[in-house]
């Protein structure tokens, strides 16, 4: 069943039916002023924090998942009747209304027809503001007049504090205190403390926002919400909007709201243009300079225009054509969109992530930095460089970073238990991406301090997280897993070991190898290939279980991950990182991988591991608390889905490794979408597998690992063209019924066309290589060969 199509012209999906199987959102704004909105206009905003400066509430797991959101009510002065200019919240019959939403980069257009009204609403945040637009035209359809009432409505969080809004309610039920200053709301909390802007994360704070009409006069309001709703109203038929007259009301602790009335008299055929400001501040000092500036109706379009030619320009660092229309429409918006919102975000903020999660999370946030490498190298890098500061002076780091409060050199180092295994090793991955992209070596000497103390470079941070895991070794000579080694259900412990850390410090050895190399320095390239040679031995011994990879080594020595174990005899990621590290080769390489495709393969992708834990102690592996099927036991992970498909690049299995791609790949259950269930446009964290009664649906969108990774596998590995550095790769693995592909890449401010042919059918292998006319060897465009303009054609064979 579908419910929408890609609009790949407009960079849009669009969203047909209004009654998708979840709540299908977007992202507006930015890290000041963030918000969500689904196709039925739910969801929240929040300015900096949606954990500690939520400002509008929202119901998490509710039903509907997005209630309430930022609404606007219709109601027909003749007839009495009311509806919304989304479907939801009122809900009409769906035989007599029609809706459709569009969902674009940073902005959301929900359009509605009934009873002879068409009602069009755009949702945005303008660039560098700290409010929001709600754009309504209103079209007369029909062939009288119709006279028209226009209600907002948001229901207040009483603390910006989610915590405290949600959850502390004898103190947060008696601090809101809303008043109505020249037709403008203004919502106070805590108004009889000072404000205290220099310290976010202080809740006990006097602080507004704000809520104003532009296109019409205010001709009510209501800032109560049992007034509005009334005492046993709903969001669907509101008490006020049913009588069609606000009563004034300003809430006085209880619960807050945003209403206001404007009416709107409309000819046959005739539009008029109302304007919703919703923002930060006061409503006598922000507020009315939002007014002052936004009043003009030609003004409010420009800035949507600015904000769409803002957002394109972020994404359009890479695209492509492909023989796959669906792989199409996630390069052409979709992937590198949901990479700039994992990036923006991390894991905290979203329909699921409740605010539990404040800041940036170390290991997620420098893999997300992967996905937008590529399209803003010079803002990405200011974002590694937080990250390294969130390094501890040990080699270990931060569980998270607030960016909002955080200060190198003196927070306070996390207590030993609390250390997870794989944090800095992600940095290897990081860090040579952003100078392959834009040929900056010099980053390396860059000298960032620690976040606990001390200072070092660039260089020596990545040497201090190499060290952090040989001086936590076990009695295999193994990396101890710590609290968590990626995975936060294996708990390994201080004397336990992982294999999948144990390849990532493979591939850091290596890649310190390269980096000492390029810059000059010797003596620590020496120290390195030392320690790689012995490690790759140690790796050889330890970590073969004759087919596949263990996933690693209990305190008391039991092997996990292996044929010997009941239950999750064989993992995902050791398989794909032995490859992916460089260690396993040849045999090996090829056993492992064909293991994965016998033992963990679905239609909905590659499970995580198998068989599911049922009746295996928790103490060590924690997957157990869930049922089988569902995330880290036996699920779709969908994060290690891209090591996957990079591993079978690796070894030349173009047909394979889109098979895997295409299997969690989001656009391709378009026309599936009852089954995947959530919005086919953006990743998911996982999918439900066999023996889940629910196999094929997935969960917990947007913000995910499996953003940042599926891009690079699909754009640097399947495409292949990625860069390196001294140029461009232009290395291809792709199914062998492909004749080709076309793409174009931004590399170090140079533009590059690329034109892919395969009239053999192969998956892999470059046999041509031209850059405008002049024929290269290999499969390298050097930097120093590119004009300003390029031209590349590839033949493979």
């Amino acid at each position: 069943m579908q419910f929408g199509f890609f609009d790949d012209a407009a960079k849009e999906y669009v969203i047909t039916r209004p009654d998708t199987p979840r709540s299908w959102s977007n992202y507006l704004g930015s890290t000041e002023y963030g918000a969500i909105i689904t196709n039925n206009a739910g969801g929240y905003s929040f300015y900096h924090s949606a954990a500690q400066g939520r400002f509008i509430r929202l119901r998490f797991n509710a039903v509907p998942l997005d209630q309430p959101g930022r609404y606007l009510y219709l109601r027909d002065a003749e007839s009495g009747d009311y509806w919304s200019a989304s479907w939801q919240p009122v809900g009409k019959p769906l035989e007599a209304y029609k809706s459709e939403c569009r969902h674009g980069t940073a902005y959301t257009v929900i359009s509605s027809d009934y009873a002879g009204i068409h009602a069009e609403t755009t949702y945005f945040v303008p660039l560098g503001k700290a409010f929001e637009c709600w754009r309504l035209r209103l079209t007369n359809t029909g062939d009288k007049p119709r006279q028209l009432s226009a209600f907002t409505f948001v229901e207040y969080a009483n603390n910006w504090s989610a915590f405290n809004d949600l959850t502390n309610l004898q103190y947060s039920q008696f601090i809101v205190r809303m008043a109505c200053e020249d037709g403008i709301i203004d919502h106070g909390t805590n108004v009889h403390i000072p404000e205290d802007p220099a310290h976010f994360e202080n809740s006990d704070q006097g602080r507004h926002t704000f809520l104003a009409l532009v296109g019409t006069p205010v001709s009510g309001f209501d800032t109560d919400r049992t007034a509005f709703l009334g005492p046993y109203g709903t969001y669907a038929n509101p008490k006020v909007v049913e009588s069609g007259d606000c009563t004034g009301s300003l809430a006085y602790g209880d619960n807050g709201c945003g209403v206001l009335k404007g009416d709107v008299a409309l000819a046959p055929g005739e539009t008029k243009e109302i304007v919703v400001l919703m923002g930060v501040g006061r409503a006598g000092v922000e507020g009315k300079a939002a007014i002052a500036e936004f009043s003009d109706p030609d003004l409010v379009e420009a800035e949507l225009a600015k904000l769409k030619a803002y957002w394109h320009g972020r994404i359009e660092g890479f695209s492509a054509e492909t023989p796959d229309p669906a792989f199409n429409s996630m390069l052409a918006m979709w992937g590198p969109f949901n990479c700039q919102m994992t990036y923006a975000w991390s894991r905290a903020a979203s329909l699921i992530y409740a605010g539990e999660r404040d800041g940036l999370g170390y290991r997620d946030t420098v893999q997300d930095l992967l996905g937008v490498m590529h399209a803003i190298p010079q803002e990405a890098v200011k974002r590694l460089e937080l990250m390294l500061s969130g390094q501890l002076a040990n080699g270990g780091a931060m569980p998270v970073v607030k960016q909002f409060a955080h200060h190198p050199g003196s927070e306070k180092e996390p207590p030993e238990h609390e250390y997870r295994s794989d944090d800095g090793m992600w940095l290897f991955n990081a860090v040579p991406a952003y100078i392959k992209e834009s040929g900056d070596l010099s980053f390396l000497r860059k000298v960032i301090p620690f976040a606990d103390k001390g200072e070092a470079s660039v260089l020596g941070h990545l040497r201090r997280a190499i060290a952090f895991n040989l001086e936590r070794s076990g009695v295999h000579g193994l990396p101890c897993g710590l609290s968590a080694d990626w995975n936060d259900c294996i708990r390994l412990g201080k004397k336990g070991e992982t294999v999948m850390v144990a390849f990532q410090l493979r591939f850091a050895l290596a890649t310190y190898s390269e980096l000492c190399a390029r810059s000059g320095e010797a003596a620590e390239k020496a120290w390195a290939d030392a320690k790689l040679a012995a490690f790759d031995q140690v790796l050889a011994d330890q970590t073969w279980d004759g087919a596949w990879y263990l996933r690693g080594f209990g305190e008391d020595g039991t092997k996990f991950g292996s044929h010997e174990m009941q239950e999750g005899s064989i993992f995902l990621n050791t398989q794909t990182w032995a490859v992916f590290s460089g260690h396993a080769t040849g045999e090996r390489a090829a056993s492992a991988m064909e293991s994965v495709n016998t033992e963990l393969a679905t239609p909905y992708g590659l499970k995580i591991c198998a068989p599911p834990f049922v009746e295996t102690d928790m103490s060590v592996m924690r997957a157990v608390l869930f049922n089988p099927g569902m995330k880290e036991n036996a699920a779709v992970f969908s994060h290690t889905q891209g090591w996957a498909v990079i591993a079978e690049t690796m070894l030349g299995h173009g047909d394979r490794a889109y098979q895997y791609y295409r299997a969690t790949m989001p656009a391709a259950w378009n026309d599936r979408a009852e089954t995947r269930e959530i919005e086919p446009y953006v990743y998911c964290q996982f999918t439900h597998t066999p023996p889940s009664p629910r196999a094929g649906a997935s969960r917990v969108p947007w913000l995910s690992g499996s953003a940042s990774w599926a891009y690079v596998a699909g754009t640097q590995y399947v495409l292949g063209i990625r860069a390196d550095w001294d140029g461009l790769v232009i290395d291809p693995c792709i199914p062998k019924e492909w004749p080709g592909f076309s793409a174009t890449r931004r590399f170090r401010g140079r533009t590059v066309t690329i034109t892919v042919r395969n009239p053999g059918g192969v998956e892999k292998g470059v046999k041509s290589l031209m850059l405008n006319g002049e024929i290269l060897k290999g499969n390298v465009v050097p930097a120093d060969k590119l004009a300003v303009v390029n031209d590349v054609q590839v033949e493979l064979g």
